[in-house]
């Protein structure tokens, strides 16, 4: 869904903070219940898993980005197909945040939170601070359910809830009654409440609806009756919201026509970005793409959306394993494709043996990592960025390679097509470290014009480039690029371009296989000079007020960090922050700028893994200032974090 936005960009400077400003108030015309004007507002949609909760997210957040708000989106999800209904295990929820300006996080904790059944609320209370709005589905609320949970009384009655302001809505009833007429069972018209509830927001915040009815009869094409269901469900919801007293006031959060440049816009995931950029990179290089990959959550996603792409050339292969995948992909750089595998950190462990094959290849390949939490199975639905020294170090030898890392959703577009210009240009696998928070969450993406994508053309080699001595004309596959050490890229079944590929270590220049420690010497010395001098942007350093603490990110803990230096800014405080996309090589730049810091603090989802990076390289005493607890920074936690560093 696209939406078009005409005025010029302009940074904000709020927060992404918790207390949506009221901007106006009115009287809609014609009734009886006022309209509040917001600057921003988080929803969080919280239930069991089968509840639909991510749909119904979903939604919300495809209506919200055709109305033209900025938005971030946090989905958080059990690890199980079916978690145990009604359990806390088995909660799912989905938390927006929209607005009227620039925004960069899903905020820090909802004002509305709507909670399914008791274990819903029990999950989420915590998050919810004193005032914000609770609509609860009393329903759910049985002496069993509510036992379940560890509640020894309703906590819609005894009084836990004083401070906030909570709408009991019989969500279930409303829902099978408004679907009577239709011939369904009881059980299959309770399924459509996340409907109901979804148009009761969508009424709450004057969201478009034509987008959802026209979805659900998409989805529901051969079942014409479900989706009528679904639609009147939905319908009723908002009637609801029109007509109940509980609800005396509806919200409206203005577009962000002033947040964005002037374009096209849709909402968009960050696999789905990363899938585009595939795509695209694959045309800008006049190049089939191949994945070659096997499921693992949170990267199945490319698979599926690559696969639906046949027409611009994309072939993918499900293996039957991650080894398999990667090897797959191997032999389609080999055979002159924009090869890519996906994966998340346990099929990079199992990876890593090919890996080191395409080093020792050089042969351009993307190895895409969407993190998640380890060790091991770990957390396979929750977001960390404890790979980095894995995707650094993680293979027999010396086995260099560049790691690339978005920033936001969006930004996965342009990593991919970075990713797939320096291991063309340079001949080398290529490491994209993306990760569950980004994967899953969304934001406004301006589609580019075709003229903004690079050119990433390659030129295969065509005949002999090395002479004999004895005169004669010969391929010599490791005779490199002066400026980039690429070898040449010779495609199989080129006449006269015959060379031997393999694992062993090869003699420089010819591709011979030897044991020669002064070559092997020679060749590992090279490989590594290939990739540092890999041509990386300067880093880029935010720092208006000549501060002394200098704030030094990677990958998605951009959105939180920049909105924690908001804070601090608009506190009075000065603060720098830096950014880096590119985490081998690093910007040649780097050390100067961690060197006109007094300190240096670097916060990550790992124990510390790139702060130990940058002590070891620049001897700079940087800061760690660590969470591995499967979910993003918040705003408000790291600001205080780094007012603390400011003031130590």
């Amino acid at each position: 869904m696209t939406s078009q936005v005409s005025s010029p960009a302009e940074q904000a400077d709020g927060s992404d903070g918790t207390d949506a400003a009221v901007v106006g108030e009115q009287r809609k015309p014609g009734g009886t219940k006022d309209v509040r004007r917001l600057d921003r507002v988080i929803i969080r949609f919280a239930g069991d898993s089968g509840d639909g909760m991510q749909l119904t997210g979903d939604r919300f957040t495809s209506e919200t980005a055709s109305f033209g708000n900025d938005l971030s989106t946090l989905p958080n999800f059990p690890a199980e197909i079916r978690a145990p209904a009604g359990t806390l295990p088995g909660v799912s929820s989905f938390q927006l945040h929209f607005a009227d300006h620039d925004i960069l996080t899903p905020g820090d904790a909802p004002n509305v939170l709507v909670a399914m059944n008791p274990a819903a609320l029990k999950a989420n209370i915590g998050d919810v601070p004193r005032g914000a709005e609770i609509i609860v589905n009393t329903d759910e609320f049985s002496r069993r359910a509510m036992q379940k949970v560890g509640y020894a009384a309703s906590p819609l009655e005894d009084g836990s809830l004083d401070g906030y302001q909570i709408h009991p809505v019989p969500l279930t009833t409303l829902t099978v009654e408004a679907l009577k007429d239709f011939d369904l069972t009881r059980k299959e018209a309770e399924r459509s409440k996340n409907m109901f509830a979804l148009g009761l927001l969508s009424w709450m915040y004057h969201r478009p609806t034509e987008g959802t009815e026209k979805f659900l009869r998409s989805k529901f094409a051969k079942k014409p009756d479900i989706a009528a269901a679904n639609i009147a469900a939905f319908r009723a919801g908002w009637n609801f919201g029109e007509t109940t007293e509980d609800f005396a006031v509806s919200y409206e959060v203005a577009p962000a026509a002033k947040a964005f440049p002037v374009g096209t816009y849709r909402n968009i995931s960050g696999n789905l970005a990363l899938a585009y950029g595939l795509i695209a990179a694959s045309r800008q290089a006049d190049l089939p793409l191949f994945l070659g990959s096997y499921p693992i959550t949170p990267a199945s996603d490319i698979l599926h959306e690559l696969s639906r792409h046949k027409n611009f050339g994309v072939r993918t292969f499900q293996a039957e394993d991650e080894i398999a995948g990667i090897g797959a992909a191997l032999g389609a750089a080999f055979g002159g494709s924009l090869a890519v595998t996906t994966t998340s950190g346990p099929g990079v462990a199992l990876k890593s043996e090919t890996i080191g094959l395409a080093v020792s290849l050089e042969l351009p390949l993307l190895v895409v990592d969407i993190q998640r939490g380890g060790p091991s199975t770990g957390l396979p639905t929750k977001t960390e960025q404890a790979d980095l020294l894995q995707a650094m170090f993680g293979r027999n030898g010396e086995a260099p390679l560049p790691v690339v890392a978005p920033r936001t959703p969006a930004d996965c577009f342009d990593a991919a097509l970075e990713a797939a210009r320096i291991a063309l240009t340079y001949r080398t696998p290529v490491m994209l470290l993306s990760d569950g928070y980004l994967a899953n969450g969304s934001e406004p993406w301006r589609i580019p014009e075709l003229d903004e994508l690079p050119d990433l053309a390659v030129q295969f080699a065509q005949g002999p480039n090395h002479t004999l001595q004895d005169g004669s004309e010969v391929f010599w596959p490791y005779k490199r690029d002066p400026q980039t050490l690429a070898r040449p890229w010779a495609v199989p079944g080129t006449p006269g371009l015959e060379h031997r590929i393999g694992g062993i270590e090869k003699q420089d220049g010819s591709g011979n296989i030897s044991y020669d420690p002064a070559n092997h010497d020679f060749m590992v010395r090279v490989r590594q000079a290939k990739i540092d001098g890999v041509d990386v942007p300067d880093v880029e350093v935010d720092d208006p007020h000549g501060a002394r603490t200098l704030v030094l990110g990677w990958g998605s803990t951009y959105g939180p960090i920049t909105a924690a230096v908001r804070r601090l800014r608009a506190a009075g405080e000065a603060i720098a922050q830096a950014h880096l996309r590119h985490l081998n090589p690093f910007p040649k730049n780097l050390g100067t700028v961690l060197e006109a810091y007094d300190k240096v603090v670097v916060p990550e989802m790992n124990l510390g893994q790139l702060a130990t990076l940058i002590r070891a390289r620049y001897l700079v005493d940087a800061r760690s200032y660590n969470q591995v607890n499967g979910m993003p920074f918040k705003a408000e936690q790291l600001a205080s974090a780094l007012k603390e560093a400011i003031d130590g």
